[in-house]
């Protein structure tokens, strides 16, 4: 581990048409350029140069298609906190979850749990079939706790100024 693992990452240096770019793009990844130009009053290799900046700089990165898990059939969506037997055991721990498909997020926690994971599947019983069959029998794990989704209110990007 690096010595500067633990310090707090400095905003990056971003100015009005970054912002107004930024809150264009987050809300469609395929709006043309040239549309954000014309939003922004500048040229079309302005807006070019300015992504691009965005990119290397890492304000955003990539751009993804979103794939609604409920059109594929995964209509079960779960939450679980994961207690580990030792804080050790944290990294095979996630590397273990890695190679579980139905395990879309995996986030290294403070609090009651060391690990929380949002997990998708196509039905409940698929979902106690994962844990019974694949997630407890992961070494380094003690115990589990479930929690399934009833709904998604909402979901979004974090605020742009």
């Amino acid at each position: 581990m690096k010595s500067n693992d633990f310090l707090e990452e400095k905003p990056a240096d971003i100015d009005e048409l970054d912002e107004k770019i930024l809150k264009l793009i987050t809300k469609n990844a395929r709006i043309p350029f040239l549309e954000v130009a014309r939003e922004c009053g500048v040229s079309g290799a302005a807006i070019h140069q300015r992504v691009q900046r965005l990119l290397n700089i890492g304000v955003v990165h990539g751009s993804e298609f979103v794939v609604s898990p409920q059109k594929l059939g995964y209509n079960t969506c779960a939450y679980m906190g994961i207690y580990l037997d030792k804080a050790k055991y944290h990294t095979q721990v996630a590397e273990a979850l890695r190679n579980i498909p139905e395990v879309v997020e995996c986030h290294y926690t403070t609090g009651a749990y060391a690990i929380f994971v949002k997990i998708q599947t196509k039905t409940n019983k698929h979902l106690k079939r994962l844990i019974d069959e694949q997630l407890q029998d992961i070494e380094g794990i003690a115990r589990t706790e479930t929690f399934i989704s009833l709904e998604q209110d909402f979901k979004r990007q974090v605020p742009i100024k």
